[in-house]
């Protein structure tokens, strides 16, 4: 099965479960499509349009004012860094650009091979614990620019075996 169909059969499960659905759905057709396949594709996109009948400009200018909304495939392993006001004081602008340099992506993008994705958020609610990042439910705590490079190594490990 191509990856087009099952995008498009992923969405039309969706959508069944609107029927009748006016622009007022949107919101939770987008949320459900995202929780359904990770993401969301031009071709989901497309297809909400038709059956909302609405213009893909204003499907994604909606999608592109909320920051819940994602374009693209998370990485394997989905880093959140914390910037929230405890996490700046204590250096989280830091700890971010050595998460940039070491992956090569800003925040939005997934690297290259599909391993990690790099999502800034606004608290992630362990200021105790600040400079805080979680990646995919697991919480590296008190984190300084020293410790990056190795604890992707460990991910990038385990991803191999």
């Amino acid at each position: 099965m191509s990856t087009a169909v099952s995008i498009t059969e992923g969405v039309c499960g969706v959508l069944d479960k609107y029927p009748n659905a006016g622009r007022d759905s949107l919101i939770p057709i987008l949320q459900d499509i995202q929780e359904e396949q990770g993401f969301l594709s031009r071709e989901a996109v497309v297809e909400v349009g038709k059956y909302l009948n609405l213009p893909t400009s204003k499907i994604y200018g909606v999608a592109t004012f909320y920051n819940q909304f994602r374009f693209t495939p998370q990485g394997r392993y989905h880093i959140q860094i914390c910037r929230g006001t405890a996490c700046h004081v204590k250096g989280s602008a830091a700890v971010l650009e050595s998460l940039k340099r070491e992956l090569k992506v800003n925040p939005g993008e997934t690297t290259s091979d599909g391993l990690f994705s790099l999502e800034i958020v606004a608290c992630i609610g362990a200021c105790g614990l600040a400079p805080v990042m979680n990646v995919s439910g697991n919480f590296h705590a008190k984190l300084s620019t020293q410790a990056i490079p190795g604890i992707i190594k460990q991910y990038r490990k385990a991803a191999a075996e």
